[in-house]
């Protein structure tokens, strides 16, 4: 699926400077390291709309990006190991959640899990509490070209059995940047995600 129009709208480390768009937000979240960068600049087809780096944490702010004028993509700043103060950690944090409770336009949450590794207390701590917040989401294996195909199904069954009880994933799935597997199946549960809002301007 070909992706032509893609924008950047703003982004702020506070919410109540970040733009208001109009139109159904999917965002994007993840440990500093996971690969969240690479996976956006895959989705949308461009090399460097979301920055990559060697240094994790690298995303401080909430940034905004418009795609085909339908969606706005949100990239989140990374959770975990980045090199900054516990009081900045605190800070991202704040700035996170009081995204996901706030925004309105908010239809989905991809958190972003490293597929060669188990996950994290970090990831399941933000799993849970989405799922205590009653908010949507997707959880999405990346690198997965690093390793076996059987270790990739090795991973997301291991995944689905741990959310084998909560009530708002939509589904594991596995997600290379390089080669591109995930990607249509990615955009398409993103489309299927947009439905409630354009039904909510109709009314």
């Amino acid at each position: 699926m070909k992706i032509v129009n893609v924008e950047f709208i703003g982004g702020s480390d506070k919410l109540e400077t970040l733009p208001i768009v109009n139109l159904p937000e999917i965002a994007f979240a993840g440990r500093s390291n996971v690969g969240k960068s690479s996976l956006i600049n895959s989705v949308v087809n461009r090399k460097n709309l979301a920055h990559t780096s060697s240094n994790p944490g690298k995303t401080r702010e909430i940034n905004l990006f418009g795609v085909e004028e339908r969606w706005v993509l949100v990239d989140m700043p990374g959770y975990g190991y980045a090199a900054v103060s516990k009081k900045e950690k605190a800070k991202w944090a704040e700035l996170t959640k009081g995204y996901f409770l706030k925004r309105e336009k908010l239809r989905m949450v991809c958190i972003l899990i490293d597929s060669r590794h188990d996950p994290m207390e970090s990831d399941l701590g933000m799993v849970e509490w989405l799922e205590n917040n009653n908010l949507k989401y997707l959880v999405i294996l990346t690198k997965c070209d690093k390793i076996k195909a059987t270790a990739v199904a090795e991973r997301k069954q291991q995944l689905e059995e741990c959310l084998a009880m909560c009530k708002n994933v939509v589904e594991v799935l596995p997600f290379s940047s390089v080669s591109g597997l995930g990607r249509n199946e990615l955009i398409a549960i993103i489309k299927k995600n947009l439905v409630t809002v354009e039904n909510d301007k109709s009314n």
